[in-house]
């Protein structure tokens, strides 16, 4: 009997959660084995991370259970550091790995797919590692949303002028969906909060937004984006266009047109780029070290390698003669922009086609025309350019939610978001800040060593 072949997915983000899903549905027992190798045991829906930070949502909801969705495949929690195609193994690091001192373990695999998306690009921006928070997990959301509520209570209670200043100053560096959305919702989040603060005014608060080039929001367009900064402005958010964060020592944001910003909030959404694991693989890498495809999803020049989402870069078949997408979204060109709309779809033509593939039968390619793009500017404003209809406002609100509700994996967590902003809209937001999870043995130590409860002495 032919043996099962052995499929590893490398990733458990939305291309390699569905890719997985998928494969399960299709793919026989005695067809193939899949292992889902991912650093946590669950997969994030980061479009709703923005509603998660402003209270909108559950942290929980916001997150899928890898175990539970995909019961027929084996979930290794675990990070891939290195790949040997050519010997077809991957070197796995897991919990269990660094408890016994192993180091590592080596899969063998039949059929690889790659799918461990983007991480964070950072820039060497003086004291950026120090003082910067990002925005990409469910845990950057929760401790940002901790951490504003947490600035609010510092300026209600101090008498120094520069602390409160400082400390009701919120500086977002990035003009892209993260970065605006984030700021927006936690703007309306915080301009909630400070009817509750007796000495704090939504007033005395700045919200500065900083993009390196002459647009924000390029996925929906220049008329939507021009909108975009017109509808935070009207908010009193200092929407700052060519302007760069030159440094952001001793919690001073120091832009590139000369002003300087104290603060104690800087967010970092400035771009992502490919995970470092595609550099430690003997596949092929483009200039900005995505994972060479064919339109099929194939790594180029090598067999039984797959791959999508961020870390591939795919032809855009849809592109016209002169090779440009009609997606206006920045990076746009010959290749498919690395974002969710095209991520959602090319998981499913890739578990498509190593089905196919693995029975002898042709694989297609990955085709998809440009539908348009949806952001929330905060609770009840948002922007979308949709199908060539431009809306904004409540329409295009309302259009943001409806699309990711359906986009948002599992009829459990459909279910669940609804219900919470069902919620929402019949009772007051909740602004209770639980910034104390963040070090859940603070207390215990105290108590059981030499802090204010210590019993020994």
């Amino acid at each position: 009997m032919k043996e099962p072949a052995r499929i590893l997915v490398v990733g458990g983000g939305y291309v390699g959660m569905y890719t997985a899903l998928r494969l399960q549905r299709k793919l026989k027992r005695d067809e193939a084995r899949i292992v889902v190798v991912d650093p946590e045991p669950y997969m994030t829906y980061q479009p709703f991370l923005p509603e998660a930070a402003a209270g909108s949502i559950s942290p929980r909801h916001v997150v899928v259970p890898l175990r539970r969705v995909l019961d027929g495949c084996q979930v290794v929690i675990g990070e891939a550091t290195a790949i040997d195609h050519a010997k077809r193994t991957a070197t796995i690091t897991t919990l269990a790995t660094e408890e016994d001192g192993t180091g590592s373990v080596d899969l063998e695999y039949d059929e690889l797919v790659l799918a461990p998306g983007s991480v964070s690009r950072t820039l060497p921006v003086p004291g950026l590692a120090e003082h910067g928070i990002g925005f990409k997990t469910v845990e950057e959301a929760i401790g940002l949303r901790n951490h504003v509520l947490g600035q609010l209570d510092i300026a209600s209670s101090t008498r120094d002028p520069d602390v409160r200043d400082a400390a009701l100053t919120f500086v977002f560096v990035g003009g892209g969906y993260a970065g605006v959305e984030a700021l927006a919702e936690l703007e309306d989040m915080a301009r909630y909060a400070a009817r509750y603060y007796h000495n704090v005014s939504a007033e005395d608060m700045k919200w500065i937004l900083v993009e390196a080039t002459g647009r924000i929001l390029p996925e929906v367009g220049e008329e939507m984006g021009k909108y975009a900064v017109s509808e935070l402005r009207r908010r009193n958010i200092d929407v700052r266009l060519d302007t760069r964060l030159d440094s952001c020592e001793g919690r001073v944001a120091v832009l590139s047109d000369g002003s300087r910003h104290p603060t104690r909030t800087l967010v970092w959404t400035a771009g992502v780029k490919p995970h470092p694991i595609l550099a430690a693989t003997d596949l092929p890498l483009n200039e900005r070290g995505r994972l060479v495809c064919t339109p099929s999803l194939r790594v180029e020049g090598t067999e039984h390698a797959w791959a999508a989402g961020d870390a591939a870069a795919v032809p855009d078949v849809t592109a016209d003669a002169k090779g440009k997408s009609k997606s206006p979204a920045k990076g746009a060109g010959q290749e498919c922009a690395p974002n969710a709309q095209h991520a959602v779809r090319q998981a499913k033509v890739l578990a498509e086609n190593i089905v196919a593939s693995l029975r002898g039968e042709p694989v297609k390619d990955y085709e998809h025309a440009y539908v348009g793009s949806v952001a929330s500017l905060g609770l009840h404003k948002g922007v979308a350019h949709v199908y060539g209809r431009k809306l904004k406002g409540y329409p295009a609100w309302f259009m943001h939610r409806a699309y990711h509700l359906s986009r948002v994996p599992t009829w459990n967590r459909k279910a669940r978001v609804l219900a919470e902003w069902t919620l929402a809209g019949l009772f007051k937001r909740e602004i209770v800040s639980l910034g104390s999870l963040e070090n859940p043995r603070a207390e215990f130590e105290l108590a059981a060593g030499t802090g204010r409860h210590n019993e020994t002495t």
